[in-house]
């Protein structure tokens, strides 16, 4: 555990000697995207840590976690419809059950044939 008092500039020095490097990044909003939600953080504080060769973030800010929508773009069911031959009633039930994976749709169906 590290003393409380310890100065910023002897910390810097530390983490220098032990080969890791931080940096503030100046980001202007930070975008995480998962399968079901969009979370936004926006006013970000940024610091890029490289140890060993490997960079992590520390980010920090005001938070706002956005659903996905599971409607499917035209484009996705014409693209399964143009690999498959299926038609758009099989194409969008196909990627329902696949969960919206375009790939495991197609594939899904070619099997099915």
């Amino acid at each position: 555990m590290m003393p409380g008092g310890m100065d910023p500039k002897k910390m810097q020095a530390l983490m220098r000697q032990m080969g890791i490097k931080s940096e503030d990044i100046d980001a202007q909003v930070v975008t995480i995207v998962t399968d079901s939600t969009t979370i936004i953080i926006e006013k970000p504080q940024v610091v890029q840590i490289t140890m060993q060769g490997q960079k992590s973030f520390q980010i920090s800010g005001e938070v706002r976690v956005e659903s996905k929508n599971i409607d499917r773009t035209a484009d996705d069911i014409k693209l399964i419809i143009e690999q498959t031959g299926v038609s758009e009633e099989e194409a969008k039930a196909a990627l329902e059950k696949s969960n919206g994976d375009i790939a495991q749709a197609i594939v899904s169906l070619s099997e099915g044939k």
